[in-house]
């Protein structure tokens, strides 16, 4: 298969989301730095798209997470799940979560039940 060809399981068009809506946010610490995170829902509940920011805004820290919040809330509105997401993301050995993104996203599905 082409590199450029879309996968036969791609859903083809990306999940709108409504244009005022509710965002919780909270805070986290991944590998000794402390983020802000935040999040909004689909109207069913399932997870629309995550907000990541450093600590130190404008550092590379910041601009990585940020990055990476696009890129899973893009997927998520593409209908990737969200348990594909966590487990794409890196670990250390004992299996917990290494960056930003992937502290959030366990976060939201342990302990706010997104």
């Amino acid at each position: 298969m082409d590199i450029c060809e879309k996968p036969s399981a791609y859903k083809a068009a990306r999940e709108p989301l409504s244009n005022r809506r509710g965002s919780e946010l909270f805070d986290i610490e991944a590998d000794g730095q402390r983020y802000c995170a935040g999040f909004s829902r689909f109207p069913d509940g399932r997870l629309a798209e995550i907000f990541l920011s450093a600590a130190k805004c404008g550092s590379q820290a910041d601009t990585n997470a940020r990055d990476s919040a696009v890129v899973a809330s893009i997927a998520l509105q593409f209908g990737v799940p969200l348990d594909v997401l966590r487990k794409a993301l890196m670990r250390n050995s004992r299996g917990e979560p290494c960056g930003p993104l992937a502290v959030a996203l366990d976060l939201l599905t342990m302990e706010r039940g997104v």
